[in-house]
């Protein structure tokens, strides 16, 4: 299970996910943006694990490589 979760995103791709999500987030509580801006909560999430499926998918690794890979 630990290497499937492997970690694919570096620290600037998490930020702006965090920061992203976090605006939808509140853009959506005040009801400024529509009940789709709650999909923040997944830009959060995957900014957390620092592992997202998408990534995966595509075999995209936004952070350092580790062992000169």
């Amino acid at each position: 299970m630990r290497r499937f979760l492997r970690e694919n995103m570096g620290p600037v791709d998490q930020w702006l996910r965090l920061s992203a999500g976090f605006v939808l987030l509140v853009l959506a509580g005040m009801g400024v943006l529509g009940p789709w801006a709650y999909a923040g909560i997944v830009l959060m999430l995957t900014a957390m694990v620092r592992w997202c499926p998408l990534y995966r998918v595509l075999g995209v690794h936004t952070g350092r490589r580790r062992g000169g890979s």
